[in-house]
């Protein structure tokens, strides 16, 4: 399953490399505030639906733009795919996005793919089996004190619901860490906690396409994944912590306070 998730993102990945270098040609629509779909992440996610459902025709997807919603709906297998993650970096040139695929059985994700067509990494990871980028088995780093460590996160940034609250958040890693970044890229933010190259990450917004793949990446590297009270509800929950295990607990510790303020502002507004 692994092999035909591989084949399939990089099928994915050819699409968005020859769109990348016509970006001024592309159809660009707007699924909500800044929030934009292309004709790449469609022909994308159309190559990789074709690649897994011509092996596995009894599975259903859970895919981004929707292609094949509703197939298979008692399926015990479910693709959750984003096919391409970081699409407002893509229609800007700004090269940091990537092809996001992961196999859940069960409701557990036991298959992960994500595939950085810029640079040309795949990561991947199989439950039980370990961590690999490009064939090569990666760990979370060593460190064991939020102040050494580099942290990634991203904004949520659509409707600004919890933009303010999010600063404070923002503000109290900045204090407490040794640097924060914001690519704009999730998926390939969870494989560099994975990889070892952040040390942690956060964020809250998230949709399920954007931390299958990279969630069973981190833990199958020896890291840890939760949502910002350290508890499982990150794949459908809309918030997410990775971190190495030791700094995953301070990350909770500094971020958990700030969950009231963010359910009181998604909250609905009086009128």
């Amino acid at each position: 399953m692994l092999t035909t998730a591989v084949k399939a993102a990089r099928r994915a990945g050819n699409v968005i490399t020859r769109g990348a270098r016509d970006l001024d040609l592309l159809t660009v629509t707007a699924k909500g505030p800044k929030d934009f779909v292309s004709e790449v992440d469609r022909a994308a996610e159309a190559a990789i639906v074709e690649t897994l459902l011509g092996a596995y025709p009894d599975h259903a997807i859970h895919a981004e733009e929707g292609t094949e919603r509703g197939r298979n709906p008692d399926a015990e297998h479910v693709w959750i795919i984003d096919p391409l993650d970081g699409t407002t970096n893509f229609l800007h040139g700004f090269p940091q996005y990537c092809v996001s695929i992961a196999l859940a059985h069960r409701n557990v994700i036991t298959q992960g793919v994500i595939y950085d067509p810029v640079r040309n990494d795949l990561f991947t990871a199989t439950r039980g089996r370990g961590a690999f980028l490009n064939d090569r088995r990666i760990r979370v780093s060593r460190r064991t004190h939020l102040r050494d460590c580099l942290v990634g996160t991203g904004f949520p940034f659509r409707d600004g619901s919890y933009l303010d609250t999010y600063l404070q958040m923002m503000k109290a890693v900045v204090i407490h860490s040794a640097g924060l970044r914001r690519p704009g890229a999730a998926a390939l933010d969870l494989a560099y906690v994975a990889a070892g190259f952040y040390d942690g990450f956060f964020e809250i917004g998230l949709n399920p396409w954007d931390v299958a793949a990279g969630s069973l990446l981190v833990l199958e590297a020896g890291g840890l994944v939760g949502d910002l009270g350290g508890e499982g509800n990150y794949l459908y929950g809309g918030e997410v912590i990775a971190a190495t295990p030791k700094v995953f607990a301070q990350m909770v510790n500094l971020l958990a306070p700030y969950r009231a303020d963010l359910a009181r502002d998604r909250a609905p507004k009086e009128k």
